[in-house]
């Protein structure tokens, strides 16, 4: 069985019905790796690429382990360009993948039920329209808005909407996560619960890509 037919076979709801599908050569790894992201690069070097077209958009499966424990993701193809208005690390990431929009062989990590992880798409979110309109959670609590939300960008977005924020500049890494069951987090600074947070085990950025890669390792 291919990476790709692993993929349709566990997330079947992705192709729909008369959408032309086109299916390339799976090849190994050869862009390297992605520097202060040691363990995300270690994951890459054992992957094997796989070129996808859906719908005439263009996809790439990136998957990697043993047949009988085969896992990996579904991403968009590296951003050849793009605006600075994210981390470094992040458009050093995009240089070797243009983000994550589904998984097959999935662990636990804190890119479960994400819809983008890493992607245009999610960077694209305007975080201060978002927590403008959940300003009253801070107004009915007497407080201020502890963050200026221009600062940062998104890098993932959860199926029920709640977000994650890296600083543009700094990484410092934030979850606004209005409607969540988390563990593992602490109530940012001068916010109310289910506002924004911080995530204990990944304080910023790279952290974050790093711990999830090795959960993805396995």
């Amino acid at each position: 069985m291919s990476d790709w037919e692993r993929f349709v076979a566990e997330v079947s709801w992705f192709v729909q019905p008369g959408e032309k599908v086109d299916v390339g050569t799976a090849l190994p790894w050869t862009r390297g790796g992605v520097d202060g992201l040691p363990v995300l690069s270690d994951l890459l070097a054992s992957a094997t690429v796989t070129p996808v077209s859906v719908g005439g958009r263009a996809y790439e499966v990136v998957a990697w382990g043993p047949s009988e424990g085969r896992r990996g993701w579904l991403c968009h193809p590296p951003v050849a360009a793009w605006n600075d208005a994210v981390h470094p690390i992040h458009r050093e990431f995009w240089k070797v993948c243009g983000g994550i929009v589904e998984r097959f062989g999935e662990p636990p990590s804190w890119w479960s039920n994400q819809n983008e992880v890493l992607t245009v798409a999610a960077a694209e979110v305007r975080a201060a329209d978002v927590l403008d309109a959940y300003s009253w959670l801070w107004e009915d609590s007497g407080l201020d808005l502890p963050i200026d939300p221009a600062e940062y960008s998104v890098v993932a977005v959860e199926a029920n909407g709640n977000l994650t924020l890296a600083h543009r500049t700094k990484g410092d890494l934030l979850l606004f996560a209005p409607d969540h069951s988390f563990e593992g987090v602490t109530d940012h600074p001068a916010c109310p619960p289910y506002s924004l947070l911080t995530i204990d085990a990944a304080p910023d950025l790279p952290t974050w890509i790093d711990l999830c890669a090795d959960a993805w390792r396995g």
